[in-house]
């Protein structure tokens, strides 16, 4: 996918929930040992950011991973202002990208960054500088290619005329499909790929999430609007939906759910997130379904007539998406 090419397997692995975010946690020495059976399973695409902790989940990932050099991508992002542990807006003036991708480097254990996120678009700093600096750590080895989140199309034109992107990485499943219209379209036209994040819902598109959950502190979904129960209650039609397709392929609703991103575009990679071997194996089953196209309507005919209820952020974050 992209541009310059990055070719990586056809699901790769969200590694934010290892250590933030989803809590509770899987100990340190499973997080490591679910990384490295990922590689030993196919995963070539790894995703991690220095937010994430802060600075922890690269730490993890870099620790996990260092047997692999050259085996692996590691994608990871910048954007965030981090002060005490905590993200205090966006920052990505080119001083800042700088830091970072000095700090990424060092706690990932590698010489340059596979693919470097703007994790959030910042209103402060002209694209066109953040895509130049970018450009100027690709001439000096540091970072292979580019790649920005949650940003809208003007955005990314933008930054695509400045230095090549190679990835847009943006929330994307069944129940968040915002950016088919106008996203995919420009993706396509300009040669970038798609990297969708939480593909199966946080977990809700397992077919496996418990109504009645309380969550754990640290874990954003309890924060979230869509998973107050009021519309997990509304929601259900989608997860019985992907159990009817599941039953008639012998499949689960996650490998139908991401077998439909697999087969909307050859170019989109989803990354999805697990703490669990058999959740893992799981998930990559899914790249061996091959949806007809009358499955791929029905689903998505289906899906239209049942809607979604409940936004996917806070509105205090919403704001940060770039949409």
């Amino acid at each position: 996918m992209g541009n310059p090419p990055l070719e990586v397997s056809a699901i790769g692995l969200g590694c934010m929930g290892l250590n933030f975010g989803y809590a509770p946690f899987p100990k340190r020495h499973e997080a490591i040992a679910l990384l490295r059976k990922a590689v030993e399973l196919g995963v070539t695409l790894f995703d991690t950011a220095e937010a994430y902790g802060p600075y922890t989940n690269e730490e993890l990932v870099g620790e996990a991973l260092e047997p692999f050099r050259g085996q692996v991508q590691i994608a990871t992002k910048f954007g965030f202002d981090l002060r005490s542990g905590k993200m205090a807006g966006v920052n990505s003036r080119p001083g800042h990208i700088r830091r970072v991708a000095e700090a990424s480097l060092k706690r990932l254990r590698v010489d340059s960054l596979d693919l470097f996120y703007q994790h959030r678009v910042d209103p402060a700093v002209p694209i066109e500088e953040v895509a130049g600096t970018v450009k100027d750590l690709i001439a000096e080895g540091k970072v292979k290619r580019f790649g920005m989140s949650e940003a809208g199309p003007e955005t990314i034109r933008k930054a695509h005329a400045v230095q090549p992107l190679t990835a847009l990485q943006s929330e994307y499943s069944l129940w968040t499909r915002k950016h088919e219209s106008k996203i995919f379209p420009l993706l396509e036209e300009l040669g970038i790929g798609f990297v969708p994040y939480s593909p199966l819902g946080r977990g809700y598109l397992t077919g496996k999430f418990q109504l009645d959950r309380s969550f754990a502190e640290g874990d954003i979904r309890g924060t979230i609007p869509r998973f107050q129960r009021e519309a997990l209650e509304a929601n259900l039609a989608l997860v019985e939906l992907l159990q009817e397709y599941g039953n008639r392929r012998g499949a689960s609703p996650a490998q139908i759910a991401l077998a439909w991103i697999l087969a909307r575009k050859p170019w989109i990679v989803p990354i999805p997130g697990t703490t669990k071997l058999h959740r893992l194996e799981e998930n990559i089953g899914a790249a061996a379904i091959r949806l007809t196209p009358e499955e791929i309507s029905g689903l998505e005919e289906a899906c239209d007539r049942i809607g979604v209820v409940g936004a996917r952020y806070p509105e205090s974050l919403e704001q940060l998406t770039g949409l």
